[in-house]
């Protein structure tokens, strides 16, 4: 019998079927110095968001683009603290923000021509003449503005990656939330999409003789897989992080040697963070595999039942593609997703 499918997995499954050895991206036509059509298609974009310390968004910052230290273009960050600019030429560029009872920000970058850079957000560290601080935000209103974020980050704009939170101190999740990015990725139609995949391979290859051929045999493949996926993202993703308030997400570590980072992945699929912001032993994850693999002998034939050694066969090595999938998180998917490149600027 299969393990079942986790969040990660998809990820790194999808990844493996749809990533190739070239990197798709838009092609521009090497710009003349006499044509202006060719370097207006050159130009790209640039858009980010503004947070506070505690990851709640400041509307109103003032954000200046300056190319070579000349000022080109100024806006200010809206409602949810997010700033765009656009016709940006191609080349390195500078970024000030500066915001009421915060210390000014800079950050710098390159951009390639025609790119639409899309920066993680940027944190503005509290103004030293500074001695209150204004916390009326609730966290949970900092979470749901963090899950938007989440909830729009696909690699290669195709596959969902909802359990990555970039944002090294995020606001700890409530049970609510935690039950919606679960909702969220099992209903996602990569998520059906790659079940169907998964069960038309299983069918043509013989796998689960019990489930017989046809419409019928597919339909119980693909009824079978989507338990896993449903069991293994609710249990490991929800209900058990609710119970015993863990986080259910992989926060990315981005910096430091490789050697720190791949031991920092691989842990933590045993180690996650608490609602408390403390790292713990990842409960959460080892019993939802458990539990899904215990559900998961109520719907597969017969002969494929195994009991309990199989259970526990099956979280050992749902433990083990946990690990992989970090590593893929860690080192991999940041290249493939343009649209959520891991930057951010140190205070």
């Amino acid at each position: 019998m299969l393990s079942r499918s986790s969040p990660g997995l998809i990820v790194l499954l999808g990844m493996l079927v749809l990533a190739s050895p070239c990197r798709a991206q838009v092609l521009e036509a090497p710009a003349s110095p006499t044509n202006n059509s060719s370097a207006a298609q050159a130009a790209g974009s640039i858009r980010g968001t503004v947070i506070d310390p505690s990851g709640a968004v400041i509307a109103g910052a003032q954000v200046t683009l300056s190319i070579n230290g000349q000022q080109v273009q100024q806006t200010k960050s809206g409602d949810h603290g997010e700033f765009s600019f656009s016709n940006v030429p191609a080349g390195s560029f500078q970024l000030t923000i500066d915001a009421t009872g915060f210390a000014p920000q800079k950050f710098s970058d390159n951009l390639e021509p025609g790119q639409s850079d899309n920066l993680l957000p940027i944190m503005l560290s509290i103004g030293e003449a500074i001695t209150s601080v204004n916390v009326g935000v609730p966290q949970v209103e900092v979470a749901q503005e963090q899950i938007k974020i989440e909830e729009q980050q696909r690699v290669l704009g195709i596959v969902p990656n909802f359990y990555v939170s970039y944002i090294p101190d995020a606001a700890p999740l409530d049970g609510r939330q935690k039950f919606q990015l679960a909702l969220r990725t099992v209903i996602d139609p990569f998520t059906l999409l790659f079940v169907a995949a998964v069960a038309g391979v299983q069918q043509e290859q013989g796998h689960f003789e019990g489930y017989g051929t046809g419409p019928q045999g597919y339909g119980k493949r693909y009824g079978a897989n989507y338990g896993d996926t449903l069991t293994g993202t609710f249990f490991g993703g929800a209900v058990f992080p609710w119970l015993l308030k863990q986080d259910p997400r992989y926060f990315y570590k981005g910096t430091g040697g490789f050697g720190s980072r791949l031991y920092y992945a691989i842990s933590r699929s045993v180690i996650t963070k608490g609602d408390n912001k403390r790292w713990q032993p990842n409960y959460s994850a080892v019993l939802g595999d458990l539990a899904s693999g215990g559900i998961s002998n109520l719907y597969y034939p017969a002969e494929d039942r195994h009991g309990a050694g199989l259970t526990f066969a099956n979280a050992a090595l749902g433990l083990a593609s946990g690990a992989a999938s970090n590593v893929f998180q860690e080192f991999v998917v940041p290249k493939f997703m343009p649209k959520h490149k891991k930057k951010q600027s140190q205070p």
